[in-house]
């Protein structure tokens, strides 16, 4: 870690939800596979699926099946549809190490918010049935008007009410060490299974991690 971030000291963290500190893959890749299947497409020709964890899913479903927007906008509702009937709190645990970290981090006074590309609405539903210590704030997308992980994180910020010379980012794609970055906050990336090999060197996390044992360390906490 370079010593010149002191990220250790900062009091606040946000952290990312999907693949940070829930384990969402299976459940969204099952959903996803669903709703493109109701919406005729063939789900085996369509290759790897995990680029549709982390960004907004418009987005994830414009990329995969070379959409436009209309047509993301009805696979991501039919996605919608689907995720809110059939997906249960066991169907996304928080990964190993999550719970231990972020009652460390309340137990030290450190400030813990959470920033993510999920629907707010689903967000906070979602959260707030693992039973984890409590997030400060709870900020995701809005439709429309906060469309962007900076739009989130700039939120966060602002409902928080702190600067960026306080604020670290934690999350698991390279959207978070972007959207941070456009924020002016330093982005600690792990490594759960989302990203693939090399995702967050390429965009210039400032630190990187191999699960939430080592994000405790540069955090300055211990599991």
């Amino acid at each position: 870690m370079p010593d010149t971030l002191h990220l250790s000291t900062r009091p606040v963290v946000l952290f990312d939800f999907d693949g940070t500190l829930a384990d969402t893959s299976p459940a969204i890749l099952r959903m996803a596979r669903m709703a493109l299947g109701n919406r005729g497409y063939d789900v085996d020709s369509l290759g790897d699926m995990t680029s549709l964890i982390g960004p907004p899913l418009y987005d994830g479903f414009m990329d995969l099946c070379h959409v436009d927007l209309d047509e993301a906008i009805a696979i991501t509702n039919e996605y919608r549809k689907l995720f809110n009937a059939e997906v249960k709190p066991e169907d996304y645990p928080p990964l190993p190490g999550v719970p231990e970290l972020l009652q460390a981090l309340v137990d030290r006074g450190t400030r813990i918010a959470i920033a993510t590309s999920r629907l707010e609405s689903m967000a906070i539903e979602m959260i707030n049935a693992l039973g984890l210590p409590p997030f400060e704030v709870i900020v995701g997308r809005l439709e429309p008007g906060r469309d962007t992980k900076a739009d989130c994180i700039r939120e966060a910020m602002r409902q928080l009410g702190v600067t960026c010379d306080e604020v670290v980012m934690v999350g698991d794609r390279k959207h978070d060490t972007q959207g941070a970055h456009a924020c002016g906050i330093p982005c600690i990336a792990v490594y759960t299974g989302t990203a693939k090999p090399g995702e967050h060197e390429e965009v210039g996390a400032d630190v990187i991690c191999h699960g939430m044992g080592e994000v405790a360390k540069v955090l300055g906490v211990s599991l």
